[in-house]
Protein backbone atom coordinates (compact mmCIF):
# COMPACT_ATOMS: atom_id res chain seq x y z
CA UNK A 1 0.00 0.00 0.00
CA UNK A 2 1.54 3.35 -0.79
CA UNK A 3 2.04 5.85 1.91
CA UNK A 4 2.65 9.47 2.52
CA UNK A 5 6.22 10.90 3.34
CA UNK A 6 6.56 10.49 7.07
CA UNK A 7 8.93 13.76 6.79
CA UNK A 8 9.82 16.21 4.71
CA UNK A 9 13.39 17.37 3.33
CA UNK A 10 14.54 20.35 4.66
CA UNK A 11 14.28 23.07 2.87
CA UNK A 12 16.84 23.60 0.14
CA UNK A 13 17.23 20.29 -0.78
CA UNK A 14 13.83 20.31 -2.66
CA UNK A 15 13.01 23.35 -4.18
CA UNK A 16 9.68 24.48 -5.04
CA UNK A 17 9.09 26.70 -8.36
CA UNK A 18 11.41 25.53 -11.13
CA UNK A 19 14.00 26.92 -9.09
CA UNK A 20 17.41 24.51 -8.37
CA UNK A 21 19.05 22.81 -5.87
CA UNK A 22 22.39 25.12 -5.17
CA UNK A 23 24.23 23.11 -2.89
CA UNK A 24 23.84 20.01 -5.62
CA UNK A 25 23.78 22.22 -8.76
CA UNK A 26 27.12 24.47 -8.17
CA UNK A 27 29.76 21.92 -7.17
CA UNK A 28 28.50 19.42 -9.77
CA UNK A 29 28.95 22.23 -12.46
CA UNK A 30 32.42 23.24 -11.29
CA UNK A 31 33.30 20.02 -10.82
CA UNK A 32 32.46 19.28 -14.66
CA UNK A 33 33.48 22.38 -15.97
CA UNK A 34 37.43 22.40 -14.03
CA UNK A 35 37.52 18.86 -15.99
CA UNK A 36 36.72 20.42 -19.54
CA UNK A 37 38.47 23.65 -18.87
CA UNK A 38 41.82 21.48 -18.05
CA UNK A 39 41.25 18.89 -20.49
CA UNK A 40 40.92 21.20 -23.32
CA UNK A 41 43.73 23.25 -22.66
CA UNK A 42 46.15 20.39 -21.08
CA UNK A 43 44.99 17.17 -23.36
CA UNK A 44 48.39 15.54 -23.31
CA UNK A 45 48.77 16.13 -19.52
CA UNK A 46 44.92 14.81 -18.77
CA UNK A 47 45.77 11.85 -21.28
CA UNK A 48 48.90 10.62 -18.89
CA UNK A 49 46.73 11.14 -16.21
CA UNK A 50 43.71 9.39 -17.24
CA UNK A 51 45.99 6.04 -18.57
CA UNK A 52 47.50 6.54 -15.09
CA UNK A 53 44.43 6.53 -13.14
CA UNK A 54 43.19 3.29 -15.08
CA UNK A 55 46.01 1.01 -14.55
CA UNK A 56 45.24 1.74 -11.00
CA UNK A 57 41.46 1.18 -10.89
CA UNK A 58 41.88 -1.85 -13.12
CA UNK A 59 44.39 -3.70 -11.19
CA UNK A 60 43.05 -3.15 -8.03
CA UNK A 61 38.80 -3.34 -8.46
CA UNK A 62 38.39 -5.57 -11.96
CA UNK A 63 37.16 -8.02 -9.61
CA UNK A 64 35.35 -5.99 -7.75
CA UNK A 65 33.65 -5.07 -11.05
CA UNK A 66 32.73 -8.26 -11.74
CA UNK A 67 31.53 -9.82 -8.03
CA UNK A 68 29.01 -6.53 -7.56
CA UNK A 69 27.40 -6.78 -11.35
CA UNK A 70 27.13 -10.86 -11.49
CA UNK A 71 25.58 -9.95 -7.73
CA UNK A 72 22.77 -7.41 -8.91
CA UNK A 73 22.15 -9.96 -11.18
CA UNK A 74 20.81 -12.20 -8.67
CA UNK A 75 19.36 -9.67 -6.79
CA UNK A 76 17.18 -8.22 -9.16
CA UNK A 77 15.84 -11.71 -10.23
CA UNK A 78 14.76 -12.46 -6.63
CA UNK A 79 12.87 -9.19 -6.59
CA UNK A 80 10.96 -9.90 -9.79
CA UNK A 81 11.02 -13.94 -9.01
CA UNK A 82 9.82 -13.26 -5.28
CA UNK A 83 6.98 -12.08 -2.96
CA UNK A 84 8.18 -8.54 -3.34
CA UNK A 85 6.96 -8.90 -7.28
CA UNK A 86 3.36 -7.67 -6.74
CA UNK A 87 4.26 -4.54 -5.48
CA UNK A 88 2.98 -1.99 -7.40
CA UNK A 89 5.28 1.24 -7.73
CA UNK A 90 2.60 3.75 -7.37
CA UNK A 91 -0.65 3.60 -5.84
CA UNK A 92 -2.42 0.31 -5.94
CA UNK A 93 -4.84 1.35 -8.18
CA UNK A 94 -3.26 3.60 -10.48
CA UNK A 95 -3.09 2.47 -14.05
CA UNK A 96 0.19 2.76 -15.86
CA UNK A 97 1.53 6.35 -17.62
CA UNK A 98 2.73 4.84 -20.71
CA UNK A 99 1.89 2.38 -22.89
CA UNK A 100 3.91 -0.82 -22.68
CA UNK A 101 5.35 -0.16 -26.44
CA UNK A 102 6.46 4.07 -25.50
CA UNK A 103 7.45 2.47 -22.29
CA UNK A 104 9.82 -0.49 -23.79
CA UNK A 105 11.33 2.49 -26.46
CA UNK A 106 12.06 4.69 -24.13
CA UNK A 107 13.97 2.45 -21.90
CA UNK A 108 15.77 1.06 -24.37
CA UNK A 109 17.05 4.14 -26.47
CA UNK A 110 18.10 6.05 -22.93
CA UNK A 111 19.71 2.45 -22.04
CA UNK A 112 22.30 1.80 -24.60
CA UNK A 113 20.96 2.76 -28.08
CA UNK A 114 24.60 4.31 -29.70
CA UNK A 115 26.27 1.60 -27.32
CA UNK A 116 24.34 -0.85 -29.86
CA UNK A 117 25.07 0.47 -33.19
CA UNK A 118 28.99 1.21 -32.58
CA UNK A 119 29.73 -2.39 -31.10
CA UNK A 120 27.20 -4.26 -33.05
CA UNK A 121 29.92 -5.83 -35.36
CA UNK A 122 32.74 -4.40 -33.51
CA UNK A 123 32.86 -6.37 -30.56
CA UNK A 124 32.15 -10.19 -32.16
CA UNK A 125 34.39 -9.26 -34.63
CA UNK A 126 37.20 -8.22 -31.79
CA UNK A 127 37.02 -11.53 -29.65
CA UNK A 128 37.35 -13.12 -32.29
CA UNK A 129 40.43 -11.68 -34.15
CA UNK A 130 42.22 -11.21 -30.81
CA UNK A 131 40.32 -13.82 -28.31
CA UNK A 132 40.63 -13.26 -24.51
CA UNK A 133 43.60 -14.77 -22.83
CA UNK A 134 43.07 -18.19 -22.55
CA UNK A 135 40.63 -18.83 -24.83
CA UNK A 136 40.57 -19.28 -28.57
CA UNK A 137 42.28 -22.33 -28.42
CA UNK A 138 39.51 -24.01 -30.55
CA UNK A 139 38.91 -23.93 -34.43
CA UNK A 140 37.99 -20.86 -35.99
CA UNK A 141 34.31 -21.81 -35.67
CA UNK A 142 34.73 -22.76 -31.98
CA UNK A 143 36.02 -19.04 -31.61
CA UNK A 144 33.79 -17.43 -33.51
CA UNK A 145 31.04 -19.01 -31.20
CA UNK A 146 33.33 -18.08 -28.08
CA UNK A 147 32.89 -13.94 -29.23
CA UNK A 148 29.20 -14.15 -29.30
CA UNK A 149 28.77 -15.49 -26.35
CA UNK A 150 31.32 -12.84 -24.53
CA UNK A 151 29.54 -10.25 -26.46
CA UNK A 152 26.47 -11.06 -24.93
CA UNK A 153 27.91 -11.39 -21.72
CA UNK A 154 28.36 -7.83 -21.67
CA UNK A 155 24.75 -6.81 -23.26
CA UNK A 156 22.61 -8.77 -21.77
CA UNK A 157 21.36 -9.35 -17.97
CA UNK A 158 24.36 -7.81 -15.96
CA UNK A 159 23.95 -4.59 -17.09
CA UNK A 160 20.24 -4.51 -16.98
CA UNK A 161 20.35 -5.84 -13.63
CA UNK A 162 22.45 -2.28 -12.83
CA UNK A 163 19.54 -0.51 -14.17
CA UNK A 164 16.33 -2.82 -12.69
CA UNK A 165 18.79 -2.01 -8.97
CA UNK A 166 18.51 2.00 -9.17
CA UNK A 167 15.69 1.99 -11.33
CA UNK A 168 13.91 0.21 -9.00
CA UNK A 169 15.11 2.19 -6.01
CA UNK A 170 14.26 5.59 -7.26
CA UNK A 171 10.51 4.57 -8.92
CA UNK A 172 9.88 2.67 -5.24
CA UNK A 173 10.82 5.92 -3.59
CA UNK A 174 8.98 8.70 -5.98
CA UNK A 175 5.86 6.85 -6.91
CA UNK A 176 5.02 4.74 -3.62
CA UNK A 177 6.78 6.71 -0.88
CA UNK A 178 6.22 10.44 -2.72
CA UNK A 179 9.27 11.20 -2.41
CA UNK A 180 11.06 13.41 -5.05
CA UNK A 181 13.39 12.27 -7.95
CA UNK A 182 16.77 12.36 -6.33
CA UNK A 183 19.37 9.40 -5.78
CA UNK A 184 19.45 10.51 -2.01
CA UNK A 185 16.06 9.01 -0.94
CA UNK A 186 16.88 5.82 -2.25
CA UNK A 187 19.05 5.41 0.81
CA UNK A 188 16.61 6.79 3.61
CA UNK A 189 15.70 3.58 5.14
CA UNK A 190 19.29 2.80 5.12
CA UNK A 191 20.88 6.49 6.56
CA UNK A 192 17.50 8.18 8.02
CA UNK A 193 17.25 11.78 7.86
CA UNK A 194 20.86 11.67 7.12
CA UNK A 195 20.25 12.50 3.46
CA UNK A 196 18.63 15.54 3.75
CA UNK A 197 22.02 17.13 4.37
CA UNK A 198 25.85 17.12 3.29
CA UNK A 199 25.59 13.28 2.93
CA UNK A 200 22.37 13.48 0.44
CA UNK A 201 24.31 16.38 -1.05
CA UNK A 202 27.26 14.23 -2.12
CA UNK A 203 25.01 11.59 -3.56
CA UNK A 204 23.33 13.84 -5.46
CA UNK A 205 26.48 14.65 -7.08
CA UNK A 206 28.26 11.71 -7.45
CA UNK A 207 25.61 10.82 -9.65
CA UNK A 208 25.25 13.87 -11.75
CA UNK A 209 28.66 13.62 -11.92
CA UNK A 210 28.97 10.59 -12.93
CA UNK A 211 25.81 9.89 -14.97
CA UNK A 212 27.52 13.12 -17.22
CA UNK A 213 30.46 11.38 -17.99
CA UNK A 214 28.91 8.10 -18.71
CA UNK A 215 26.52 9.89 -21.18
CA UNK A 216 29.42 11.75 -22.83
CA UNK A 217 30.89 8.74 -23.50
CA UNK A 218 28.29 7.68 -25.49
CA UNK A 219 28.09 10.52 -27.28
CA UNK A 220 31.93 10.08 -27.88
CA UNK A 221 31.43 7.16 -29.43
CA UNK A 222 28.41 8.13 -31.45
CA UNK A 223 30.57 11.14 -32.97
CA UNK A 224 33.53 8.65 -33.90
CA UNK A 225 31.37 6.29 -35.57
CA UNK A 226 29.13 9.29 -37.29
CA UNK A 227 32.65 10.35 -38.87
CA UNK A 228 33.65 6.81 -40.24
CA UNK A 229 30.56 6.59 -41.86
CA UNK A 230 30.57 9.95 -43.27
CA UNK A 231 34.52 9.12 -44.49
CA UNK A 232 33.30 5.65 -45.86
CA UNK A 233 30.72 7.73 -47.85
CA UNK A 234 33.33 10.31 -49.03
CA UNK A 235 31.50 13.32 -47.23
CA UNK A 236 34.42 14.28 -45.27
CA UNK A 237 38.13 13.32 -46.58
CA UNK A 238 39.54 12.75 -42.96
CA UNK A 239 38.55 12.54 -39.09
CA UNK A 240 39.79 15.57 -37.18
CA UNK A 241 39.16 16.68 -33.70
CA UNK A 242 37.54 19.85 -35.64
CA UNK A 243 34.71 17.48 -37.49
CA UNK A 244 34.07 15.88 -33.76
CA UNK A 245 33.53 19.25 -32.22
CA UNK A 246 31.03 19.83 -35.47
CA UNK A 247 29.32 17.13 -35.03
CA UNK A 248 29.07 17.35 -31.31
CA UNK A 249 27.79 20.81 -31.40
CA UNK A 250 25.30 20.35 -33.88
CA UNK A 251 23.57 16.96 -32.77
CA UNK A 252 24.01 18.81 -28.93
CA UNK A 253 21.65 22.09 -30.51
CA UNK A 254 18.82 18.94 -31.82
CA UNK A 255 19.26 17.70 -28.26
CA UNK A 256 18.70 21.34 -26.61
CA UNK A 257 15.55 21.47 -28.70
CA UNK A 258 14.39 17.79 -27.61
CA UNK A 259 14.85 18.24 -23.98
CA UNK A 260 13.23 21.54 -23.87
CA UNK A 261 10.38 19.99 -24.79
CA UNK A 262 10.11 17.48 -22.18
CA UNK A 263 9.34 13.81 -22.04
CA UNK A 264 6.28 13.39 -23.07
CA UNK A 265 6.87 15.00 -26.21
CA UNK A 266 10.16 15.25 -27.77
CA UNK A 267 12.19 12.68 -26.08
CA UNK A 268 8.80 9.93 -26.62
CA UNK A 269 9.31 11.04 -30.41
CA UNK A 270 12.89 10.68 -30.77
CA UNK A 271 12.79 7.36 -28.82
CA UNK A 272 9.65 5.57 -30.81
CA UNK A 273 11.97 6.86 -34.32
CA UNK A 274 14.82 5.36 -32.46
CA UNK A 275 13.40 1.99 -31.94
CA UNK A 276 11.58 1.63 -34.83
CA UNK A 277 14.86 2.78 -36.88
CA UNK A 278 16.93 0.40 -35.39
CA UNK A 279 14.31 -2.98 -35.85
CA UNK A 280 13.96 -1.76 -39.51
CA UNK A 281 17.86 -1.72 -40.18
CA UNK A 282 18.07 -5.15 -38.07
CA UNK A 283 15.00 -6.80 -40.11
CA UNK A 284 17.24 -5.47 -43.79
CA UNK A 285 20.19 -7.23 -42.19
CA UNK A 286 18.61 -10.23 -41.18
CA UNK A 287 16.59 -10.13 -44.74
CA UNK A 288 19.56 -9.30 -46.73
CA UNK A 289 22.48 -11.20 -44.66
CA UNK A 290 22.54 -15.29 -44.12
CA UNK A 291 19.28 -15.51 -42.95
CA UNK A 292 19.32 -19.04 -42.31
CA UNK A 293 22.45 -18.74 -40.37
CA UNK A 294 21.22 -15.90 -38.25
CA UNK A 295 18.30 -17.88 -36.79
CA UNK A 296 20.58 -21.23 -36.17
CA UNK A 297 23.06 -18.85 -34.70
CA UNK A 298 20.73 -17.15 -32.45
CA UNK A 299 19.12 -19.98 -30.90
CA UNK A 300 22.81 -22.01 -30.20
CA UNK A 301 24.21 -18.72 -29.02
CA UNK A 302 21.09 -18.24 -26.15
CA UNK A 303 21.88 -21.95 -25.43
CA UNK A 304 25.43 -21.65 -24.70
CA UNK A 305 24.80 -18.09 -22.91
CA UNK A 306 22.24 -19.61 -20.64
CA UNK A 307 24.66 -22.88 -20.35
CA UNK A 308 27.88 -21.04 -19.78
CA UNK A 309 26.12 -17.66 -18.06
CA UNK A 310 27.63 -18.95 -14.25
CA UNK A 311 31.10 -19.45 -15.27
CA UNK A 312 31.16 -16.19 -17.10
CA UNK A 313 29.87 -13.85 -14.67
CA UNK A 314 33.14 -14.71 -12.32
CA UNK A 315 35.60 -15.07 -14.82
CA UNK A 316 38.85 -12.34 -13.93
CA UNK A 317 41.19 -13.73 -16.17
CA UNK A 318 43.46 -14.13 -12.61
CA UNK A 319 45.40 -16.71 -14.21
CA UNK A 320 46.24 -15.18 -17.13
CA UNK A 321 48.54 -12.54 -15.39
CA UNK A 322 49.30 -9.12 -17.04
CA UNK A 323 47.29 -10.14 -20.16
CA UNK A 324 44.78 -10.87 -18.40
CA UNK A 325 44.39 -7.25 -16.42
CA UNK A 326 44.65 -5.57 -20.07
CA UNK A 327 42.07 -7.60 -21.51
CA UNK A 328 39.34 -6.93 -18.44
CA UNK A 329 40.15 -3.22 -18.72
CA UNK A 330 38.97 -3.15 -22.41
CA UNK A 331 36.75 -5.58 -22.02
CA UNK A 332 34.47 -6.72 -19.10
CA UNK A 333 35.39 -4.09 -16.66
CA UNK A 334 35.25 -1.46 -18.85
CA UNK A 335 31.94 -2.53 -19.71
CA UNK A 336 30.66 -2.75 -16.00
CA UNK A 337 32.25 0.32 -15.53
CA UNK A 338 30.11 2.10 -18.31
CA UNK A 339 26.98 0.60 -17.67
CA UNK A 340 27.28 1.69 -13.71
CA UNK A 341 28.16 5.00 -14.53
CA UNK A 342 25.04 5.09 -16.71
CA UNK A 343 23.12 3.80 -13.83
CA UNK A 344 21.93 6.87 -12.52
CA UNK A 345 20.97 8.66 -15.64
CA UNK A 346 18.94 4.86 -16.99
CA UNK A 347 17.80 4.44 -13.49
CA UNK A 348 16.22 7.96 -12.44
CA UNK A 349 14.73 7.81 -16.12
CA UNK A 350 13.15 4.76 -16.46
CA UNK A 351 11.77 5.34 -12.83
CA UNK A 352 10.39 9.13 -14.55
CA UNK A 353 8.43 6.62 -17.11
CA UNK A 354 7.50 3.32 -14.85
CA UNK A 355 4.91 4.54 -12.74
CA UNK A 356 1.96 2.10 -12.21
CA UNK A 357 4.03 -1.11 -13.25
CA UNK A 358 4.43 -3.58 -10.52
CA UNK A 359 7.98 -4.57 -9.28
CA UNK A 360 7.56 -7.95 -10.82
CA UNK A 361 6.69 -6.77 -14.38
CA UNK A 362 8.89 -3.24 -13.96
CA UNK A 363 11.76 -6.62 -13.35
CA UNK A 364 10.75 -8.73 -16.23
CA UNK A 365 10.53 -5.88 -18.81
CA UNK A 366 13.75 -4.23 -17.60
CA UNK A 367 15.71 -7.02 -17.62
CA UNK A 368 14.15 -9.71 -20.21
CA UNK A 369 13.44 -8.03 -22.65
CA UNK A 370 16.34 -5.72 -23.50
CA UNK A 371 18.20 -8.65 -23.17
CA UNK A 372 16.48 -10.53 -25.71
CA UNK A 373 16.67 -7.77 -28.09
CA UNK A 374 20.25 -7.70 -27.32
CA UNK A 375 21.22 -10.99 -27.84
CA UNK A 376 18.57 -10.77 -31.56
CA UNK A 377 20.90 -7.66 -31.78
CA UNK A 378 24.35 -9.22 -32.03
CA UNK A 379 23.74 -12.01 -34.02
CA UNK A 380 22.13 -10.10 -36.49
CA UNK A 381 24.61 -8.01 -36.97
CA UNK A 382 28.27 -9.75 -35.41
CA UNK A 383 26.73 -13.14 -36.80
CA UNK A 384 26.49 -11.81 -40.14
CA UNK A 385 30.03 -10.07 -39.85
CA UNK A 386 31.31 -13.46 -38.46
CA UNK A 387 29.89 -15.42 -41.42
CA UNK A 388 31.26 -13.43 -43.94
CA UNK A 389 34.86 -13.52 -42.16
CA UNK A 390 33.91 -17.78 -41.88
CA UNK A 391 32.75 -18.28 -45.21
CA UNK A 392 32.46 -15.35 -47.28
CA UNK A 393 34.72 -12.63 -48.87
CA UNK A 394 36.07 -11.85 -45.43
CA UNK A 395 37.35 -8.37 -45.43
CA UNK A 396 36.56 -7.13 -42.03
CA UNK A 397 39.54 -7.76 -40.14
CA UNK A 398 42.56 -5.55 -41.33
CA UNK A 399 45.43 -8.10 -42.01
CA UNK A 400 47.62 -7.21 -38.77
CA UNK A 401 44.66 -8.85 -37.03
CA UNK A 402 42.86 -5.36 -35.95
CA UNK A 403 39.00 -4.76 -36.23
CA UNK A 404 38.39 -1.11 -37.17
CA UNK A 405 35.48 -0.54 -34.18
CA UNK A 406 34.03 2.97 -35.64
CA UNK A 407 33.85 1.63 -39.25
CA UNK A 408 33.58 -2.09 -39.14
CA UNK A 409 29.63 -1.57 -39.07
CA UNK A 410 29.57 0.05 -42.51
CA UNK A 411 32.20 -1.96 -43.99
CA UNK A 412 29.44 -5.08 -43.33
CA UNK A 413 26.46 -2.74 -44.51
CA UNK A 414 28.65 -1.42 -47.45
CA UNK A 415 28.37 -4.58 -49.07
CA UNK A 416 24.56 -5.84 -48.95
CA UNK A 417 22.02 -4.19 -51.48
CA UNK A 418 21.58 -0.65 -51.83
CA UNK A 419 24.59 -0.10 -49.16
CA UNK A 420 25.26 3.74 -49.93
CA UNK A 421 21.35 4.17 -49.12
CA UNK A 422 21.73 2.02 -45.61
CA UNK A 423 24.56 3.72 -44.49
CA UNK A 424 23.53 6.96 -44.49
CA UNK A 425 20.28 6.15 -43.07
CA UNK A 426 22.23 4.92 -40.45
CA UNK A 427 24.58 7.62 -39.67
CA UNK A 428 20.80 9.21 -38.86
CA UNK A 429 20.01 6.37 -36.55
CA UNK A 430 23.05 6.86 -34.92
CA UNK A 431 22.34 11.19 -35.03
CA UNK A 432 19.57 10.27 -33.48
CA UNK A 433 20.17 7.76 -30.51
CA UNK A 434 23.10 10.70 -29.83
CA UNK A 435 20.24 12.84 -29.29
CA UNK A 436 18.09 10.62 -27.79
CA UNK A 437 20.37 10.05 -25.22
CA UNK A 438 21.72 13.61 -24.46
CA UNK A 439 18.18 14.66 -24.14
CA UNK A 440 17.49 11.73 -21.63
CA UNK A 441 20.53 12.37 -19.86
CA UNK A 442 20.30 16.07 -19.32
CA UNK A 443 16.52 16.18 -18.14
CA UNK A 444 17.89 13.21 -15.27
CA UNK A 445 20.77 15.18 -14.68
CA UNK A 446 18.74 18.58 -14.38
CA UNK A 447 16.16 17.05 -12.20
CA UNK A 448 18.95 15.66 -9.52
CA UNK A 449 20.42 19.25 -9.69
CA UNK A 450 17.13 20.63 -9.10
CA UNK A 451 16.07 18.32 -6.30
CA UNK A 452 13.78 16.39 -7.92
CA UNK A 453 11.36 18.55 -9.89
CA UNK A 454 10.24 17.10 -12.80
CA UNK A 455 9.98 19.57 -14.99
CA UNK A 456 13.27 22.20 -14.15
CA UNK A 457 14.13 25.01 -15.43
CA UNK A 458 14.76 25.28 -18.97
CA UNK A 459 18.11 27.04 -19.03
CA UNK A 460 19.48 24.51 -16.76
CA UNK A 461 18.51 21.29 -18.88
CA UNK A 462 20.14 24.02 -21.86
CA UNK A 463 23.25 24.01 -19.59
CA UNK A 464 23.55 20.61 -18.69
CA UNK A 465 23.07 19.87 -22.77
CA UNK A 466 25.78 22.08 -23.51
CA UNK A 467 28.01 20.12 -20.84
CA UNK A 468 27.42 16.75 -22.29
CA UNK A 469 28.51 17.90 -25.53
CA UNK A 470 31.77 19.57 -23.78
CA UNK A 471 32.81 16.93 -22.25
CA UNK A 472 32.31 14.73 -24.91
CA UNK A 473 35.17 17.19 -26.78
CA UNK A 474 37.30 16.96 -23.82
CA UNK A 475 37.49 13.18 -23.94
CA UNK A 476 38.33 12.96 -27.59
CA UNK A 477 40.84 15.58 -27.07
CA UNK A 478 42.38 13.95 -24.24
CA UNK A 479 42.81 10.54 -25.91
CA UNK A 480 39.81 9.74 -27.89
CA UNK A 481 37.94 5.98 -27.51
CA UNK A 482 40.55 4.89 -24.84
CA UNK A 483 39.85 8.42 -22.57
CA UNK A 484 36.36 7.94 -22.93
CA UNK A 485 36.76 3.82 -22.00
CA UNK A 486 38.77 5.10 -19.09
CA UNK A 487 36.66 8.02 -17.81
CA UNK A 488 33.37 5.23 -17.65
CA UNK A 489 35.85 2.77 -15.53
CA UNK A 490 36.71 5.88 -13.27
CA UNK A 491 34.12 7.87 -12.91
CA UNK A 492 31.67 4.26 -11.60
CA UNK A 493 33.65 3.18 -8.65
CA UNK A 494 32.13 5.73 -5.80
CA UNK A 495 29.02 5.00 -7.61
CA UNK A 496 29.33 1.59 -7.31
CA UNK A 497 29.14 1.64 -3.61
CA UNK A 498 25.73 3.31 -3.47
CA UNK A 499 24.19 0.58 -5.69
CA UNK A 500 25.27 -1.57 -2.92
CA UNK A 501 23.83 0.16 -0.12
CA UNK A 502 20.76 0.94 -2.50
CA UNK A 503 20.09 -2.66 -2.48
CA UNK A 504 20.46 -2.86 1.11
CA UNK A 505 18.14 -0.24 1.53
CA UNK A 506 15.65 -1.23 -0.86
CA UNK A 507 15.20 -4.79 0.50
CA UNK A 508 14.86 -2.79 4.19
CA UNK A 509 11.98 -1.28 2.81
CA UNK A 510 9.93 -3.88 0.66
CA UNK A 511 10.55 -6.08 3.93
CA UNK A 512 8.82 -3.89 6.01
CA UNK A 513 5.87 -3.04 3.49
CA UNK A 514 5.89 -6.96 3.17
CA UNK A 515 5.66 -7.30 6.70
CA UNK A 516 2.78 -4.13 7.02
CA UNK A 517 1.07 -5.90 4.40
CA UNK A 518 0.85 -9.42 6.21
CA UNK A 519 -0.35 -7.74 9.02
CA UNK A 520 -3.22 -6.16 7.83
CA UNK A 521 -4.30 -9.64 5.53
CA UNK A 522 -4.05 -12.09 9.26
CA UNK A 523 -5.97 -8.91 10.70
CA UNK A 524 -8.38 -9.17 7.57
CA UNK A 525 -8.68 -13.04 7.54
CA UNK A 526 -9.34 -13.50 11.50
CA UNK A 527 -11.71 -10.63 11.24
CA UNK A 528 -13.42 -12.67 7.93
CA UNK A 529 -13.26 -16.13 10.23
CA UNK A 530 -15.03 -14.26 13.26
CA UNK A 531 -17.85 -13.39 11.03
CA UNK A 532 -18.18 -16.76 9.50
CA UNK A 533 -18.30 -18.46 13.07
CA UNK A 534 -20.38 -16.13 14.44
CA UNK A 535 -23.30 -16.79 11.50
CA UNK A 536 -22.86 -20.50 11.59
CA UNK A 537 -24.00 -20.15 15.43
CA UNK A 538 -26.29 -18.17 14.92
CA UNK A 539 -27.92 -20.39 12.24
CA UNK A 540 -27.87 -23.51 14.37
CA UNK A 541 -29.57 -21.38 16.84
CA UNK A 542 -26.49 -21.28 19.47
CA UNK A 543 -26.48 -17.40 19.63
CA UNK A 544 -28.92 -15.47 19.08
CA UNK A 545 -28.74 -12.77 16.35
CA UNK A 546 -28.01 -9.32 18.38
CA UNK A 547 -25.45 -11.25 21.16
CA UNK A 548 -22.53 -10.69 18.64
CA UNK A 549 -23.17 -7.80 16.47
CA UNK A 550 -19.42 -6.81 16.75
CA UNK A 551 -17.01 -9.29 17.26
CA UNK A 552 -14.48 -6.89 17.60
CA UNK A 553 -12.47 -8.23 20.08
CA UNK A 554 -11.54 -11.58 18.01
CA UNK A 555 -14.41 -13.51 18.57
CA UNK A 556 -14.32 -14.08 22.14
CA UNK A 557 -18.50 -13.23 22.54
CA UNK A 558 -18.64 -16.49 20.00
CA UNK A 559 -16.28 -18.53 22.03
CA UNK A 560 -18.37 -17.93 24.96
CA UNK A 561 -21.65 -18.72 23.88
CA UNK A 562 -20.50 -21.58 21.97
CA UNK A 563 -19.09 -22.89 25.14
CA UNK A 564 -22.13 -22.33 27.48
Amino acid sequence: MATKPDDKPRAGAEPRGGAIAPRVFYPAGIIVLAFVVFAVSMPATAEEIILSIQDRVVGYFGWYYTLIVTSFVVFSLWLGIGHFGDIKLGPDDEEPEFSRGSWFAMLFAAGMGIGLVFYGVAEPLGHFADPKPGAGQGTPEENAQESLVQTILHWGLHPWAIYVVVGLAVAYMVHRKKRSISIRWTLQPLLGNRVKGWLGDLIDIAAIVGTLFGVATSLGLGVLQITAGLTFLDIIQEPSNLVYIILIGVITCFAIFSVVTGVKKGIKWLSNINISMAGALMIFVLITGPTLFIFRESVQTFGLYLQNILQLSFDTTAMQGDDGVAWQGANATYYWGWWISWAPFVGVFIARISRGRTIREFVAGVLGVPTVVGLLWFTVFGGSALARELFGEGGLISSDGSVDPEGSLFGLLGDLPAGTFVVGGTIILIGLFFVTSSDSGSLVIDMLASGGNTEPPTWSRVFWSVMEGAVAIALLLAGGLVALQTMAIVIALPFSVVIVFMCVSIYKELSRERKTMLRIQRRMQRQELTEHVTESLIDEGLVEPNADDAPANGGSGSGRHSSS
